[in-house]
């Protein structure tokens, strides 16, 4: 996680919660505790991967994600697609953030 690129969109007031069963709670709390995480860092950690398209998260999305062969099939190779296409005009991901950040300045309401 890049806290310089990180946006601050407002306060830390959104909650994201979700029931479990005690025994696999235990197992996290123990599996964190050994990796050296808390649950919000771990938890932050997950979201920023997914929201920003970590390729491995993605897979591993993908691989649990309910849907079809083919419809998995077809959203890979888009997602390759798409990364070509951003390969093949020489873009990184600083490049990439400094347009939605053009865009954003010309156009704040979107």
């Amino acid at each position: 996680m890049n806290k310089e690129n990180e946006v601050d969109y407002g306060k830390l007031n959104k909650r994201i919660v979700f029931t479990e069963n005690e025994h696999r709670h235990a197992k996290l709390i123990l599996k964190l505790k050994h990796d050296g995480f808390k649950q919000s860092k771990f938890f932050r950690a997950i979201i920023t991967g997914y929201i920003e398209d970590d390729p491995v998260l993605q897979q591993y999305v993908d691989s649990v994600k309910e849907q079809s062969q083919k419809l998995k099939k077809k959203s890979k190779r888009l997602r390759a697609k798409g990364q070509e296409k951003l390969n093949d005009l020489g873009l990184n991901d600083g490049d990439i953030e400094n347009i939605f950040d053009l865009i954003e300045q010309e156009h704040p309401e979107l």
